[in-house]
């Protein structure tokens, strides 16, 4: 009876563990969790206009490839989209890809389309809310707009992601387009339509993103 009474105890011990076992996530799964990057961005970030890979955000994950192993890039870009756009759209990636940190790149084809600044600061605001709930964190990237679209406009549109990103708690890339649209002679560094950088610009805009998400990989 004894006998029987320890075998019964140590199946119940073993079932258990087993039971403890699967209810908890591996460390492997935990570890790809937490190295998904999303980048949810307009057609500067997804290649428009370049041969593929030679984006930045393909670059990123060259980069992470060789300093970060392990770390899975989602490129969720439209080209043409607005943040009106990434608001509808931005629950379902964050289910579909659970990520751990966002770069979200989106507000030049709000301006573009002479949208409320109001409005562009409220998506932002929502999309970034949301961001948190899933317990991504979260990079905001700037834009700025050619004198062309007028000083008071310009200045706005220029303050509202750092506006967003204090307000949320995110990590701010002040200018996308710092080293490319600024310096003297800018035309050489984008295609025809003088929207869209060619690909030698990439790397200077990988080189303005990377010191802002690295940290975050730590």
């Amino acid at each position: 009876m004894i006998a029987r009474r320890r075998w019964l105890a140590h199946c119940s011990a073993a079932l258990a563990a087993g039971i403890a076992w699967v209810a908890m996530p591996s460390r492997a799964a935990v570890a790809t969790k937490a190295q998904t990057i999303l980048v949810v961005g307009d057609s500067l970030s997804a290649e428009y206009g370049l041969q593929r890979g030679s984006g930045w955000v393909a670059l990123m994950s060259e980069r992470l490839a060789k300093e970060h192993p392990g770390a899975n890039v989602i490129n969720a870009s439209i080209s043409g989209d607005t943040t009106a756009g990434g608001l509808a759209r931005l629950p379902t990636v964050l289910r579909q890809h659970r990520p751990a940190l966002v770069i979200l790149e989106l507000g030049a084809n709000d301006a573009l389309r002479g949208l409320p600044i109001d409005t562009t600061r409220s998506n932002l605001i929502e999309m970034a809310k949301l961001i948190k709930a899933s317990g991504a964190k979260l990079v905001i990237v700037g834009m700025q707009l050619p004198p062309n679209y007028g000083r008071s406009y310009g200045e706005r549109f220029a303050a509202l992601f750092a506006e967003v990103a204090h307000s949320q708690g995110a990590a701010l890339v002040p200018f996308m387009l710092k080293g490319v649209a600024d310096i003297p002679q800018a035309d050489a560094m984008f295609q025809a339509d003088r929207i869209h950088p060619l690909a030698s610009a990439h790397p200077i805009i990988l080189g303005n993103v990377w010191p802002v998400l690295e940290p975050l990989l730590k």
